[in-house]
C-alpha cells in the first residue's frame, strides 16, 4: 500500500525527540523514504566543534548508504518551530546527489505542511550528471 506522507513526517516529528542539540537548543527530525518503502530515520547531532555537526537530513541518508539503499522517493523534516523549515543548502546539495524526490516539510508545534522537492529547494544544482557530460568530453 505504500507510506502516506503523513506517515513519514510522524516519523520524523516522534524520532525529533532524540536529536543531540545543547548547543543550538533546535531539534531537527528527518524520516527518509526509500524505493521499497523502508524508512531510515535521522537527527541532527551537534558538537563542540561546530564543523563536526551533522545535520538530520545527512544523518538519515549516510544511514540509508551505510545499508545499502541508493534510491529514494521522499524525505520529510521536521521542526519545533511554528512554520516548516526547509533543510540548509550543504543537505540540499547531498540529497540531490541521489536524485529529485519529494520533500515533506513539517512542525511538531503546527499541522502546517510544505510539500516540494529537492530540485525545487536548489535550481540549477551541480549533480553527478554535470560530471558525467565532463568526463564525456575527454
Amino acid at each position: 500500500m505504500g507510506v502516506s506522507d503523513q506517515q513519514l513526517l510522524r516519523e520524523a516529528r516522534d524520532v525529533m525527540k532524540k536529536a543531540y542539540c545543547p548547543y543550538s537548543k533546535f531539534p531537527v527530525g528527518a524520516a527518509l523514504l526509500t524505493d521499497d518503502d523502508t524508512i531510515i530515520v535521522g537527527v541532527n547531532c551537534e558538537n563542540a566543534s561546530y564543523g563536526g555537526t551533522i545535520c538530520a537530513e545527512r544523518n538519515a541518508m549516510t544511514t540509508a548508504l551505510t545499508k545499502g539503499y541508493r534510491k529514494f522517493k521522499a524525505i520529510a523534516i521536521a521542526t519545533e518551530l511554528e512554520e516548516p523549515t526547509s533543510p540548509c543548502g550543504m543537505c540540499r546539495q547531498f540529497l540531490i546527489e541521489f536524485g529529485d524526490f519529494k520533500v515533506i516539510l513539517g512542525s511538531s508545534r503546527s499541522d502546517k505542511v510544505i510539500n516540494t522537492s529537492i530540485a525545487s529547494l536548489l535550481p540549477c544544482a551541480f549533480t553527478p550528471a554535470a560530471l558525467d557530460q565532463h568526463t564525456e568530453k575527454k
